[in-house]
């Protein structure tokens, strides 16, 4: 019980800091997501997501075996659906992470690398409020390829270079991109076909 009333002591004191804080912030800065969050919010939301993911879910095990398969499939579904905020490389530097507040996290770095399976686990299957990052989870109990996700973000930190080029063929396009390369394809078969000899018939 005293475990238990002390646990809810140091959450309050850490929703009251991270509430001050919030709150001063956004008085002297506005509420411009441009700015990078300080060294004290990034604590104390950090602490918060810690207390606030179920002790069952830290303590959960990767139930699927590594395999290069599985790492293959995770990094298909990683450049489809989270490399638009996160980046192939994970540092989170793109267009759209950039003007998220707070950014994504650099995944190859020890803050994201140093969470349990289960936490990772849980942080992509629910997602993360106040942030960009939404809950994955299609409520229907198929939960394998948020595991072989979790497989790949471990591979991250020593992903080799020309396995991130491999993945730029797997994210999403804009419909204007895949007018133009249909567009440079026909151009390309036109040219083509122009430069084949003519063949003449003649009739005997």
């Amino acid at each position: 019980m005293k475990a238990f009333l002390k646990a809810c002591a140091v959450l309050l004191v850490v929703f009251a800091i991270a509430g001050i804080v919030g709150l001063f912030r956004i008085v002297s800065r506005g509420i411009s997501s441009k700015a990078q969050p300080g060294h004290v919010e990034t604590v104390v939301a950090r602490t918060v997501r810690h207390f606030a993911i179920p002790r069952s879910a830290r303590e959960l095990k990767n139930p699927v075996a590594k395999t290069p398969d599985v790492i293959a499939e995770g990094m298909a579904h990683f450049a489809d659906h989270c490399a638009s905020c996160h980046a192939n490389d994970g540092s989170g530097d793109t267009e759209i992470g950039r003007g998220l507040y707070p950014k994504p996290p650099d995944m190859r770095l020890e803050a994201t690398q140093s969470l349990s399976d289960g936490e990772l686990f849980y942080i992509i299957e629910n997602g993360v409020r106040f942030t960009g990052m939404p809950a994955w989870s299609t409520g229907n109990g198929e939960s394998h390829g948020t595991w072989h996700l979790v497989h790949f973000i471990r591979e991250l930190p020593h992903l080799p270079a020309e396995q991130i080029e491999q993945m730029k063929k797997l994210n999403p396009r804009a419909p204007d991109e895949i007018r133009e390369e249909q567009e440079h394809e026909k151009s390309d078969h036109v040219e083509s076909d122009a430069a084949k000899p003519h063949q003449h018939k003649h009739q005997h």
